[in-house]
């Protein structure tokens, strides 16, 4: 289905679990299409991968949106495709919790959405608290049953070999050029050229940036939030996941804690940052961070975990998107705006992504001559 001199008929940027849950849905859908995914990074399992997993729930995300409706259909697909495939799943639950009274009005609203989008909740009092979360505090809290743990190293490993796609890393995309008639061609930091019918850009954090490369506009920027990891290392401070009400301006907790799927607990702190952050807060800051909902953690209970990136895309007037985000232009689909995390969102996402890379496809493939 190649046109002529093309090395594959779609190239994706990025391998992410939204990138590979793309690929995997263009094979599923078009049996024989040729797909190969391009990563920046050097390795295939990503930073956070070992302490990341967190399938979420949906209650963050505006009701009656497409994004709420991926997270909410995806969490209940990732569960079933991880016990397919022999991954590591656990449906774990969340609290989240609000620690001061500024925080209470955000929490209720939380209700009211997680309820909107069909996602069972329940509320909770500080006494509650203690009896799913001994060693957690706060003033009130919500319960949702839904929200669950996976390996996302083998999910993401899966979705990859699934696919049947090529994977090349270490392959940063510095240039794109498209021709008529000649599809697309993709250029790398290292010089490699790749040549495609159709781009699909999953590019995460640059994500905006990949789409100026190919020409479109992409209307949106990018905003990373770097997020640093800790492991503890005295084991039973959690029994699933727990997260701070999220501050309005960000659409995903500033701190979470984790039991993953191995029963090793990890902690996250988020930061907002511009351009590609690298600077990490201190240990002793980290575990301030923490403690606002686990007291009892001490700071050196935490060793470092790695680092990783969550996104956000905000309109040209400065506002900031609240549903998923998928601008299609000539011979190239954009992916811009994904829930964060995205693991339990990726399948429906790349469903959604394929559709529109297949329909750009279909024009320019060649006939089958045994169907006419």
């Amino acid at each position: 289905m190649r046109e002529g001199g093309a090395d594959c008929d779609v190239l994706v940027i990025g391998a992410g679990v939204v990138g590979l849950a793309t690929a995997y849905a263009i094979t599923r859908s078009a049996p024989g299409v040729r797909v190969t995914v391009l990563d920046k990074e050097d390795r295939p399992i990503r930073r956070a991968a070992r302490v990341g997993g967190v399938v979420d729930s949906g209650i963050h995300h505006r009701p009656g949106s497409l994004m709420a409706r991926c997270a909410v259909r995806g969490a209940a697909e990732t569960a079933a495709f991880c016990a397919e495939q022999g991954i590591a799943h656990e449906v774990t639950g969340e609290l989240i919790v609000a620690t001061r009274r500024a925080e209470l009005p955000r929490l209720h609203a939380l209700v009211q959405r997680g309820r909107a989008n069909g996602v069972p909740v329940r509320e909770l009092g500080a006494v509650q608290i203690a009896e799913h979360e001994p060693e957690v505090r706060g003033l009130a809290a919500i319960h949702v049953a839904t929200t669950a743990v996976c390996d996302l190293a083998a999910l993401t490993g899966r979705l990859a070999e699934a696919s049947g796609a090529e994977l090349r890393h270490g392959a940063r995309v510095v240039r794109v050029d498209r021709r008529p008639g000649q599809g697309v061609t993709v250029r790398t930091a290292a010089g490699a050229e790749v040549r495609a019918a159709v781009l699909v850009n999953c590019a995460g954090t640059r994500g905006d940036h990949v789409a100026r490369l190919t020409g479109d506009e992409p209307g949106v920027r990018i905003v990373p939030y770097r997020g640093e990891y800790r492991t503890a290392e005295r084991g039973g401070r959690v029994r699933g996941v727990v997260s701070a009400v999220p501050d309005p301006e960000v659409p995903f907790p500033g701190v979470q804690l984790a039991r993953g799927v191995d029963g090793g607990v990890w902690a996250a702190a988020y930061t907002a940052a511009v351009g590609e952050p690298r600077r990490a807060p201190s240990p002793r800051a980290f575990a301030d961070a923490v403690r606002g909902l686990l007291p009892s953690l001490d700071e050196d209970d935490l060793a470092p975990a790695g680092w990783g990136a969550r996104t956000r895309a905000v309109l040209r007037d400065g506002t900031p998107a609240d549903d998923l985000l998928i601008r299609q232009g000539a011979r190239a689909v954009h992916v811009l705006n994904t829930p964060s995390p995205a693991t339990g969102a990726a399948l429906p996402i790349g469903r959604e992504a394929a559709r529109h890379a297949l329909a750009l496809l279909d024009p320019i493939r060649p006939t089958n001559p045994a169907t006419t």
